[in-house]
Protein backbone atom coordinates (compact mmCIF):
# COMPACT_ATOMS: atom_id res chain seq x y z
CA UNK A 1 0.00 0.00 0.00
CA UNK A 2 2.84 2.37 0.90
CA UNK A 3 4.51 1.82 -2.46
CA UNK A 4 1.20 2.44 -4.24
CA UNK A 5 0.82 5.75 -2.40
CA UNK A 6 4.33 6.66 -3.48
CA UNK A 7 3.35 5.79 -7.03
CA UNK A 8 0.30 8.08 -6.93
CA UNK A 9 2.24 10.95 -5.35
CA UNK A 10 4.99 10.68 -7.92
CA UNK A 11 2.69 11.53 -10.85
CA UNK A 12 -0.69 13.04 -11.82
CA UNK A 13 -3.50 10.47 -11.29
CA UNK A 14 -6.26 12.50 -13.08
CA UNK A 15 -4.21 12.48 -16.28
CA UNK A 16 -3.57 8.75 -15.90
CA UNK A 17 -7.31 8.16 -15.43
CA UNK A 18 -8.14 10.30 -18.48
CA UNK A 19 -5.60 8.35 -20.54
CA UNK A 20 -7.15 5.07 -19.39
CA UNK A 21 -10.68 6.16 -20.37
CA UNK A 22 -9.44 7.51 -23.69
CA UNK A 23 -7.74 4.25 -24.54
CA UNK A 24 -10.58 2.10 -23.14
CA UNK A 25 -13.37 3.69 -25.18
CA UNK A 26 -11.21 4.02 -28.27
CA UNK A 27 -10.32 0.35 -28.07
CA UNK A 28 -13.99 -0.58 -27.76
CA UNK A 29 -14.77 1.37 -30.93
CA UNK A 30 -11.78 -0.14 -32.74
CA UNK A 31 -13.08 -3.70 -32.33
CA UNK A 32 -16.78 -2.98 -32.93
CA UNK A 33 -16.94 -4.85 -36.24
CA UNK A 34 -15.32 -7.87 -34.62
CA UNK A 35 -17.79 -7.80 -31.73
CA UNK A 36 -20.66 -7.64 -34.25
CA UNK A 37 -19.03 -10.21 -36.55
CA UNK A 38 -21.79 -12.85 -36.21
CA UNK A 39 -24.48 -10.27 -37.04
CA UNK A 40 -22.64 -8.84 -40.03
CA UNK A 41 -21.62 -12.25 -41.39
CA UNK A 42 -25.22 -13.46 -41.15
CA UNK A 43 -26.56 -10.30 -42.82
CA UNK A 44 -24.22 -10.61 -45.82
CA UNK A 45 -23.64 -14.42 -45.85
CA UNK A 46 -19.88 -14.09 -45.45
CA UNK A 47 -17.35 -16.89 -45.84
CA UNK A 48 -14.74 -17.54 -43.07
CA UNK A 49 -12.12 -15.84 -45.21
CA UNK A 50 -14.33 -12.76 -45.67
CA UNK A 51 -14.92 -12.64 -41.91
CA UNK A 52 -11.16 -12.69 -41.35
CA UNK A 53 -10.77 -9.80 -43.79
CA UNK A 54 -13.61 -7.80 -42.25
CA UNK A 55 -12.27 -7.95 -38.69
CA UNK A 56 -8.70 -7.25 -39.80
CA UNK A 57 -9.42 -4.05 -41.78
CA UNK A 58 -9.85 -1.83 -38.67
CA UNK A 59 -6.68 -3.36 -37.23
CA UNK A 60 -4.69 -2.57 -40.38
CA UNK A 61 -6.12 0.94 -40.67
CA UNK A 62 -5.43 1.69 -37.01
CA UNK A 63 -1.87 0.46 -37.36
CA UNK A 64 -1.13 2.84 -40.20
CA UNK A 65 -2.64 5.78 -38.31
CA UNK A 66 -0.72 5.27 -35.07
CA UNK A 67 2.67 6.59 -36.07
CA UNK A 68 1.39 9.84 -37.67
CA UNK A 69 -0.69 10.54 -34.54
CA UNK A 70 2.38 9.92 -32.38
CA UNK A 71 4.40 12.43 -34.42
CA UNK A 72 1.53 14.95 -34.33
CA UNK A 73 1.36 14.64 -30.54
CA UNK A 74 4.97 15.77 -30.29
CA UNK A 75 4.02 19.09 -31.93
CA UNK A 76 0.54 19.90 -30.59
CA UNK A 77 0.82 17.97 -27.31
CA UNK A 78 -0.52 14.57 -26.34
CA UNK A 79 -3.65 15.94 -24.70
CA UNK A 80 -4.57 17.98 -27.78
CA UNK A 81 -3.83 15.02 -30.07
CA UNK A 82 -6.17 12.86 -27.98
CA UNK A 83 -8.95 15.47 -28.19
CA UNK A 84 -8.57 15.76 -31.96
CA UNK A 85 -8.65 12.00 -32.39
CA UNK A 86 -11.71 11.43 -30.19
CA UNK A 87 -13.58 14.15 -32.07
CA UNK A 88 -12.75 12.39 -35.35
CA UNK A 89 -13.95 9.07 -33.88
CA UNK A 90 -17.36 10.56 -33.06
CA UNK A 91 -17.73 11.82 -36.65
CA UNK A 92 -16.68 8.43 -38.04
CA UNK A 93 -19.25 6.62 -35.88
CA UNK A 94 -21.99 8.95 -37.05
CA UNK A 95 -21.06 8.02 -40.62
CA UNK A 96 -21.49 4.37 -39.67
CA UNK A 97 -24.89 5.02 -38.11
CA UNK A 98 -26.28 6.82 -41.15
CA UNK A 99 -24.52 5.32 -44.19
CA UNK A 100 -23.37 1.70 -43.61
CA UNK A 101 -25.77 -0.69 -45.40
CA UNK A 102 -23.65 -3.07 -47.54
CA UNK A 103 -20.58 -5.25 -47.02
CA UNK A 104 -18.50 -2.76 -49.00
CA UNK A 105 -19.73 -0.06 -46.60
CA UNK A 106 -18.68 -2.29 -43.69
CA UNK A 107 -15.15 -2.54 -45.08
CA UNK A 108 -15.05 1.25 -45.56
CA UNK A 109 -16.32 1.68 -42.01
CA UNK A 110 -13.52 -0.60 -40.88
CA UNK A 111 -11.03 1.95 -42.22
CA UNK A 112 -12.77 4.71 -40.25
CA UNK A 113 -12.79 2.57 -37.10
CA UNK A 114 -9.03 2.47 -37.50
CA UNK A 115 -8.98 6.09 -36.28
CA UNK A 116 -9.78 4.72 -32.83
CA UNK A 117 -6.94 2.24 -33.09
CA UNK A 118 -4.43 5.08 -33.44
CA UNK A 119 -4.82 6.03 -29.76
CA UNK A 120 -2.31 3.58 -28.35
CA UNK A 121 1.04 5.40 -28.30
CA UNK A 122 -0.46 8.75 -27.30
CA UNK A 123 -2.59 7.28 -24.50
CA UNK A 124 0.28 5.38 -22.91
CA UNK A 125 2.74 8.27 -23.20
CA UNK A 126 0.18 10.73 -21.84
CA UNK A 127 -0.70 8.47 -18.91
CA UNK A 128 2.88 7.70 -17.93
CA UNK A 129 4.42 11.09 -18.76
CA UNK A 130 4.04 12.44 -15.22
CA UNK A 131 5.66 9.41 -13.57
CA UNK A 132 9.39 8.75 -12.94
CA UNK A 133 11.28 5.91 -14.63
CA UNK A 134 10.87 3.37 -11.82
CA UNK A 135 7.05 3.64 -12.11
CA UNK A 136 6.77 3.80 -15.90
CA UNK A 137 5.84 0.13 -16.23
CA UNK A 138 2.96 0.36 -13.75
CA UNK A 139 1.69 3.67 -15.17
CA UNK A 140 1.76 2.32 -18.71
CA UNK A 141 0.14 -0.88 -17.51
CA UNK A 142 -2.77 1.07 -15.99
CA UNK A 143 -3.23 3.25 -19.08
CA UNK A 144 -2.79 0.20 -21.32
CA UNK A 145 -5.44 -1.70 -19.36
CA UNK A 146 -7.79 0.33 -21.52
CA UNK A 147 -7.59 -2.59 -23.91
CA UNK A 148 -10.41 -3.86 -21.70
CA UNK A 149 -12.47 -1.94 -24.24
CA UNK A 150 -12.54 -5.20 -26.17
CA UNK A 151 -14.61 -6.61 -23.33
CA UNK A 152 -16.97 -3.62 -23.38
CA UNK A 153 -17.55 -4.07 -27.10
CA UNK A 154 -18.05 -7.84 -26.81
CA UNK A 155 -20.43 -7.47 -23.87
CA UNK A 156 -22.66 -4.63 -25.03
CA UNK A 157 -22.50 -4.58 -28.84
CA UNK A 158 -24.24 -7.97 -29.36
CA UNK A 159 -27.04 -7.03 -26.94
CA UNK A 160 -27.61 -3.65 -28.56
CA UNK A 161 -27.43 -5.21 -32.02
CA UNK A 162 -30.01 -7.83 -31.04
CA UNK A 163 -32.53 -5.24 -29.87
CA UNK A 164 -31.86 -2.28 -32.18
CA UNK A 165 -29.96 -3.65 -35.19
CA UNK A 166 -26.19 -3.73 -35.64
CA UNK A 167 -26.02 -0.42 -37.59
CA UNK A 168 -27.47 1.43 -34.59
CA UNK A 169 -24.56 0.29 -32.41
CA UNK A 170 -22.37 2.84 -34.18
CA UNK A 171 -24.74 5.59 -33.00
CA UNK A 172 -24.68 4.39 -29.39
CA UNK A 173 -20.88 4.28 -29.52
CA UNK A 174 -20.73 7.87 -30.82
CA UNK A 175 -22.71 9.06 -27.81
CA UNK A 176 -20.53 7.13 -25.37
CA UNK A 177 -17.31 8.59 -26.79
CA UNK A 178 -18.36 11.98 -25.40
CA UNK A 179 -17.54 10.77 -21.87
CA UNK A 180 -13.76 10.22 -22.32
CA UNK A 181 -13.61 13.31 -24.53
CA UNK A 182 -15.00 15.54 -21.74
CA UNK A 183 -12.81 13.91 -19.08
CA UNK A 184 -9.76 14.55 -21.25
CA UNK A 185 -10.69 18.20 -21.81
CA UNK A 186 -11.35 19.04 -18.14
CA UNK A 187 -9.07 16.78 -16.08
CA UNK A 188 -5.95 15.88 -18.06
CA UNK A 189 -2.77 17.95 -18.07
CA UNK A 190 0.03 17.81 -20.61
CA UNK A 191 3.02 15.98 -19.02
CA UNK A 192 6.25 17.90 -18.47
CA UNK A 193 8.51 15.23 -20.03
CA UNK A 194 8.28 16.72 -23.53
CA UNK A 195 11.26 18.04 -25.44
CA UNK A 196 11.03 19.58 -28.90
CA UNK A 197 13.10 17.50 -31.27
CA UNK A 198 13.58 17.66 -35.02
CA UNK A 199 11.54 15.38 -37.26
CA UNK A 200 14.73 13.49 -38.05
CA UNK A 201 15.25 12.81 -34.35
CA UNK A 202 11.62 11.71 -34.01
CA UNK A 203 12.05 9.25 -36.85
CA UNK A 204 15.43 7.94 -35.75
CA UNK A 205 13.88 4.96 -33.93
CA UNK A 206 12.66 3.70 -37.30
CA UNK A 207 16.23 3.06 -38.36
CA UNK A 208 17.48 1.32 -35.22
CA UNK A 209 17.66 -2.45 -34.88
CA UNK A 210 16.19 -2.34 -31.39
CA UNK A 211 13.03 -0.77 -32.77
CA UNK A 212 12.47 -3.69 -35.09
CA UNK A 213 13.20 -6.22 -32.34
CA UNK A 214 10.47 -4.57 -30.29
CA UNK A 215 8.18 -4.65 -33.33
CA UNK A 216 8.53 -8.42 -33.63
CA UNK A 217 7.84 -8.92 -29.93
CA UNK A 218 4.75 -6.73 -30.12
CA UNK A 219 3.47 -8.49 -33.23
CA UNK A 220 3.08 -11.55 -30.99
CA UNK A 221 1.86 -9.96 -27.75
CA UNK A 222 -0.41 -7.18 -29.00
CA UNK A 223 -0.95 -8.60 -32.47
CA UNK A 224 -2.09 -11.86 -30.92
CA UNK A 225 -4.29 -10.01 -28.41
CA UNK A 226 -6.12 -7.80 -30.89
CA UNK A 227 -6.26 -10.52 -33.54
CA UNK A 228 -7.91 -13.01 -31.20
CA UNK A 229 -10.15 -10.36 -29.62
CA UNK A 230 -11.65 -9.38 -32.98
CA UNK A 231 -12.03 -12.93 -34.26
CA UNK A 232 -13.27 -14.73 -31.12
CA UNK A 233 -16.98 -13.83 -31.41
CA UNK A 234 -17.04 -15.31 -34.92
CA UNK A 235 -14.89 -18.25 -33.77
CA UNK A 236 -17.22 -19.25 -30.92
CA UNK A 237 -20.29 -18.71 -33.10
CA UNK A 238 -18.92 -20.91 -35.92
CA UNK A 239 -17.10 -23.54 -33.88
CA UNK A 240 -19.63 -24.24 -31.11
CA UNK A 241 -22.89 -22.84 -32.59
CA UNK A 242 -23.62 -20.74 -29.52
CA UNK A 243 -25.86 -17.69 -29.73
CA UNK A 244 -24.42 -14.35 -30.82
CA UNK A 245 -24.79 -12.96 -27.30
CA UNK A 246 -23.13 -16.04 -25.77
CA UNK A 247 -20.26 -15.71 -28.23
CA UNK A 248 -19.75 -12.15 -26.97
CA UNK A 249 -19.89 -13.26 -23.33
CA UNK A 250 -17.27 -15.95 -23.88
CA UNK A 251 -15.06 -13.39 -25.60
CA UNK A 252 -15.43 -11.07 -22.60
CA UNK A 253 -14.07 -13.75 -20.25
CA UNK A 254 -10.92 -14.06 -22.33
CA UNK A 255 -10.30 -10.41 -23.15
CA UNK A 256 -10.89 -9.15 -19.60
CA UNK A 257 -8.24 -11.57 -18.39
CA UNK A 258 -5.73 -10.11 -20.82
CA UNK A 259 -6.64 -6.53 -19.90
CA UNK A 260 -6.16 -7.19 -16.19
CA UNK A 261 -2.82 -8.90 -16.64
CA UNK A 262 -1.45 -5.97 -18.64
CA UNK A 263 -1.16 -4.07 -15.36
CA UNK A 264 0.33 -7.13 -13.69
CA UNK A 265 2.82 -7.50 -16.54
CA UNK A 266 3.97 -3.89 -16.15
CA UNK A 267 4.23 -4.32 -12.37
CA UNK A 268 6.29 -7.51 -12.63
CA UNK A 269 8.46 -5.98 -15.32
CA UNK A 270 9.32 -3.08 -13.01
CA UNK A 271 10.52 -5.60 -10.43
CA UNK A 272 12.03 -8.57 -12.24
CA UNK A 273 12.60 -6.93 -15.63
CA UNK A 274 10.73 -6.73 -18.90
CA UNK A 275 12.91 -9.31 -20.65
CA UNK A 276 12.38 -11.91 -17.91
CA UNK A 277 8.64 -11.26 -17.85
CA UNK A 278 8.38 -11.49 -21.64
CA UNK A 279 10.26 -14.79 -21.70
CA UNK A 280 7.84 -16.37 -19.24
CA UNK A 281 4.67 -15.08 -20.89
CA UNK A 282 5.83 -16.17 -24.35
CA UNK A 283 6.21 -19.74 -23.11
CA UNK A 284 2.73 -19.63 -21.54
CA UNK A 285 1.14 -18.24 -24.71
CA UNK A 286 2.83 -20.86 -26.88
CA UNK A 287 1.59 -23.61 -24.56
CA UNK A 288 -1.94 -22.22 -24.80
CA UNK A 289 -1.83 -22.11 -28.59
CA UNK A 290 -0.65 -25.70 -28.74
CA UNK A 291 -3.56 -26.67 -26.49
CA UNK A 292 -6.02 -24.99 -28.85
CA UNK A 293 -4.69 -27.09 -31.74
CA UNK A 294 -6.33 -30.15 -30.19
CA UNK A 295 -9.83 -28.60 -30.73
CA UNK A 296 -10.97 -29.15 -27.12
CA UNK A 297 -14.61 -28.78 -25.96
CA UNK A 298 -16.15 -25.38 -25.22
CA UNK A 299 -15.14 -25.08 -21.55
CA UNK A 300 -11.54 -26.15 -22.14
CA UNK A 301 -11.30 -23.89 -25.20
CA UNK A 302 -12.51 -20.89 -23.19
CA UNK A 303 -10.00 -21.62 -20.41
CA UNK A 304 -7.17 -21.95 -22.94
CA UNK A 305 -8.11 -18.65 -24.53
CA UNK A 306 -8.13 -17.04 -21.08
CA UNK A 307 -4.62 -18.43 -20.50
CA UNK A 308 -3.42 -17.08 -23.86
CA UNK A 309 -4.95 -13.67 -23.24
CA UNK A 310 -3.46 -13.53 -19.72
CA UNK A 311 0.00 -14.18 -21.16
CA UNK A 312 -0.40 -11.80 -24.11
CA UNK A 313 -1.79 -9.04 -21.89
CA UNK A 314 1.12 -9.36 -19.45
CA UNK A 315 3.48 -9.34 -22.43
CA UNK A 316 2.00 -6.04 -23.61
CA UNK A 317 2.64 -4.48 -20.21
CA UNK A 318 6.18 -5.85 -20.07
CA UNK A 319 7.01 -4.56 -23.55
CA UNK A 320 6.03 -1.02 -22.66
CA UNK A 321 8.00 -1.11 -19.44
CA UNK A 322 11.03 -1.36 -21.71
CA UNK A 323 10.07 1.22 -24.36
CA UNK A 324 10.48 4.40 -22.22
CA UNK A 325 13.77 3.02 -20.92
CA UNK A 326 15.11 2.63 -24.45
CA UNK A 327 13.62 5.88 -25.85
CA UNK A 328 13.16 8.23 -22.86
CA UNK A 329 12.80 11.41 -24.96
CA UNK A 330 10.64 10.07 -27.79
CA UNK A 331 8.47 7.53 -25.99
CA UNK A 332 5.27 8.57 -27.80
CA UNK A 333 6.86 8.27 -31.23
CA UNK A 334 8.67 5.01 -30.46
CA UNK A 335 5.52 3.65 -28.87
CA UNK A 336 3.51 4.71 -31.90
CA UNK A 337 5.91 2.94 -34.24
CA UNK A 338 5.98 -0.26 -32.20
CA UNK A 339 2.23 -0.12 -31.72
CA UNK A 340 1.77 0.38 -35.44
CA UNK A 341 3.76 -2.68 -36.43
CA UNK A 342 2.27 -4.71 -33.60
CA UNK A 343 -1.23 -3.80 -34.72
CA UNK A 344 -0.33 -4.83 -38.25
CA UNK A 345 0.49 -8.19 -36.71
CA UNK A 346 -3.06 -8.22 -35.39
CA UNK A 347 -4.31 -8.70 -38.93
CA UNK A 348 -2.26 -11.89 -39.33
CA UNK A 349 -4.11 -14.19 -36.95
CA UNK A 350 -7.73 -13.52 -38.07
CA UNK A 351 -6.73 -14.09 -41.69
CA UNK A 352 -4.75 -17.22 -40.81
CA UNK A 353 -7.71 -18.64 -38.89
CA UNK A 354 -10.23 -17.68 -41.59
CA UNK A 355 -8.05 -19.11 -44.36
CA UNK A 356 -7.43 -22.31 -42.40
CA UNK A 357 -11.13 -22.82 -41.64
CA UNK A 358 -12.24 -22.20 -45.22
CA UNK A 359 -9.64 -24.42 -46.89
CA UNK A 360 -9.11 -27.20 -44.32
CA UNK A 361 -12.36 -27.15 -42.36
CA UNK A 362 -10.45 -26.47 -39.12
CA UNK A 363 -8.82 -23.55 -37.30
CA UNK A 364 -5.86 -25.76 -36.30
CA UNK A 365 -3.49 -24.58 -39.05
CA UNK A 366 -3.77 -20.94 -38.00
CA UNK A 367 -2.85 -21.74 -34.40
CA UNK A 368 0.13 -23.84 -35.52
CA UNK A 369 1.61 -21.08 -37.67
CA UNK A 370 1.21 -18.41 -34.98
CA UNK A 371 2.71 -20.62 -32.27
CA UNK A 372 5.74 -21.31 -34.48
CA UNK A 373 6.16 -17.58 -35.12
CA UNK A 374 5.98 -16.86 -31.37
CA UNK A 375 8.66 -19.45 -30.66
CA UNK A 376 11.02 -17.86 -33.21
CA UNK A 377 10.50 -14.37 -31.75
CA UNK A 378 11.17 -15.70 -28.23
CA UNK A 379 14.49 -17.10 -29.40
CA UNK A 380 15.42 -13.75 -30.98
CA UNK A 381 14.50 -11.89 -27.78
CA UNK A 382 16.78 -14.06 -25.67
CA UNK A 383 19.69 -13.40 -28.03
CA UNK A 384 19.37 -9.60 -28.42
CA UNK A 385 18.62 -9.00 -24.73
CA UNK A 386 22.22 -9.95 -23.93
CA UNK A 387 23.30 -6.71 -25.61
CA UNK A 388 20.50 -4.67 -24.02
CA UNK A 389 21.56 -5.59 -20.46
CA UNK A 390 25.07 -4.33 -21.21
CA UNK A 391 23.98 -0.93 -22.51
CA UNK A 392 20.65 0.71 -21.63
CA UNK A 393 18.84 -1.62 -19.22
CA UNK A 394 19.66 -3.62 -16.10
CA UNK A 395 19.64 -7.40 -15.49
CA UNK A 396 16.48 -9.07 -16.77
CA UNK A 397 15.29 -5.77 -18.25
CA UNK A 398 14.95 -3.73 -15.06
CA UNK A 399 15.36 0.05 -15.07
CA UNK A 400 18.85 1.31 -14.29
CA UNK A 401 18.68 3.07 -10.93
CA UNK A 402 20.61 6.33 -10.80
CA UNK A 403 21.80 8.11 -7.68
CA UNK A 404 18.92 10.60 -7.99
CA UNK A 405 16.37 7.79 -8.13
CA UNK A 406 17.91 6.11 -5.09
CA UNK A 407 17.68 9.41 -3.17
CA UNK A 408 14.03 9.82 -4.20
CA UNK A 409 13.21 6.28 -3.08
CA UNK A 410 14.90 6.93 0.29
CA UNK A 411 12.84 10.09 0.81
Amino acid sequence: MASYKLFLKSGHPPTLFAAFLYFDFSFAVWVLNGAMGPFISEAFHLTPQQIGLMVSVPTLAGAFMRFPLGVLSQYIGRKNAAIVEMSAIVIALLYGFFFVHTFSNVLAMGVLLGIAGASFGVALSLGSGWFPQQYKGLAMGIAGAGNSGTALASLFAPRLATHFGWQHVYGFAAAMMLLPLLVMIFFAKEPPDHEHLTLREHLSCLFEKDGWYFNLVYIITFGGFIGLATFLPSFFYAQFHVSKIQAGELTVLATLTGSATRVVGGWFADRVGGVTTLSVVFLIAIAGLFGLMTTPPLLATTLLFMLCFAALGAGNGATFQLVPLRWPLTTAVAGGMIGEIGALGGSILPNLLGYSKQHTGSFKGGFIVYAALAFCVLGLLRVVSRTWTKTWVGPGGRALITADMESMAAD
